[in-house]
């Protein structure tokens, strides 16, 4: 006989999947109904008014993209890219990196300007470089994952319109923990995942589109060169005519019709107050335990925050530890940044002050069996101060 899977709880503080709520999980136990059943149609149209109002925006195109976050990815990019088109990405980041790759794959004549992980993009460098390859497409990172850095995007919308250009944004990290404002800032195409901020198991993708560039699609010479990804098709199923497509995951929309009424009962201000305080509770612990954070004040995350990793420090043992004696995992560093930097995550469910204290109490007595000395109880004290309003 097969054995039974019972995984064993977990506190989620890592960059992503993070916690879920009981009431998502439940929804996720409902009874199947098809995917052209009325009632679930029904459901579609709420999850598209749910993700407007998340988004902050008024695309009509706005939809769950069944797949991952990085089928987000692709799909901003293969409908919006053609064979030979001039794009220009940001890359601080491992995702900067992987948006300018699927750039390339998808035949365009990609220009990438890079910054240091931890570090913002330079806008000089990106206007330069937009000047001289004169983008039909630039995108950025809002959010990137694996550096913790938060992207301005006001000053890429500048350069986009002084070459009517489309802004394609990474929103994967940022959704539903900082406000993205679609309408606001103008950003014409965004994608996130549903595993992040909306607290929602891993398995659909957000995506929204401005008129600007739904003409673009409209009007593009040649067909996207991915059926299941393509909008012109998926937007069928979605829009009035609920043309067949593809076989929703059914149980998947349930979750994230849940997990986004979750969000909006909640509140948006409400949502990003809380998550940037048990984001600066967590820095305040983090230097008072004389430790680093890896990005500078004005560019960090609230929501994945980078710890420099001390002299002396085993990496993966901290990790090995914080989930075999206290169930909660945290990331290491990715690319540049491997070995450098532990990603503790703050997203959603998982941003709570009662996670914040103890991720600090159980680090401090992983980095203590390693020789590591700070003073006992401070990280907890300065963080308790900071969510205590003092």
């Amino acid at each position: 006989m097969n054995e039974r899977i019972y995984p064993t709880p977990r506190l989620l503080m890592g960059p992503g999947p993070s916690d879920v709520s009981p009431r998502v999980l439940a929804a996720m136990s409902r009874p199947l109904v098809g995917h052209l059943d009325p009632e679930f149609l029904s459901l579609m149209n709420r999850i598209q008014d749910q993700l407007r109002k998340v988004f902050q925006t008024s695309n009509q195109l706005t939809i769950a993209v069944s797949g991952t976050g990085s089928a987000g990815m692709e799909a901003a990019v293969v409908n919006f890219v053609e064979p030979g088109y001039r794009t220009l990405v940001g890359a601080n980041g491992v995702f900067g990196q992987r948006l300018a790759e699927e750039m390339r794959r998808s035949g365009a004549e990609c220009t990438v300007v890079e910054a240091p992980f931890g570090e913002p993009l330079d806008i000089e460098a990106m206007r330069k470089a937009a000047a001289e390859c004169r983008p039909q497409v630039i995108a950025v990172v809002q959010a990137e994952t694996s550096t913790g850095v938060l992207q301005p995007i006001e000053p890429i919308r500048e350069i986009c319109d002084e070459h009517d250009a489309l802004l394609l944004v990474d929103a994967v990290t940022s959704l539903g923990g900082h406000p993205v404002e679609i309408d606001k800032r103008r950003i014409d195409i965004c994608y996130s995942g549903t595993q992040k901020c909306l607290s929602c198991p891993p398995g659909l993708a957000p995506l929204t589109v401005s008129e600007a560039a739904l003409e673009r699609l409209k009007s593009r010479k040649t067909p996207c060169q991915s059926w299941y990804l393509d909008l012109k098709l998926v937007m069928n199923y979605w829009g009035e005519n609920r043309a067949y497509h593809h076989t929703a995951p059914i149980s998947m929309n349930f979750a994230l019709y849940e997990s986004l009424a979750i969000i909006l009962d909640e509140g948006l201000e409400a949502r990003f107050t809380r998550h940037r305080k048990n984001h600066l509770a967590l820095v305040s612990g983090i230097e008072a335990m004389g430790l680093k954070m890896h990005v500078a004040p004005l560019y960090r995350l609230w929501t994945l925050n980078t710890v420099a990793i001390p002299e002396g420090i085993d990496d993966l043992k901290v990790r090995k530890q914080l989930l075999s004696e206290y169930n909660l995992e945290i990331g290491g560093g990715l690319g540049a940044l491997a070995g450098k930097v532990w990603r503790v995550g703050l997203m959603g469910e998982s941003s709570r002050a009662r996670n914040v204290l103890f991720f600090l109490y159980a680090l401090e007595r992983c980095l203590a069996a390693q020789g590591y000395s700070c003073a006992a109880g401070s990280g907890v004290a300065a963080a308790s101060a900071v969510l205590e309003g003092q």
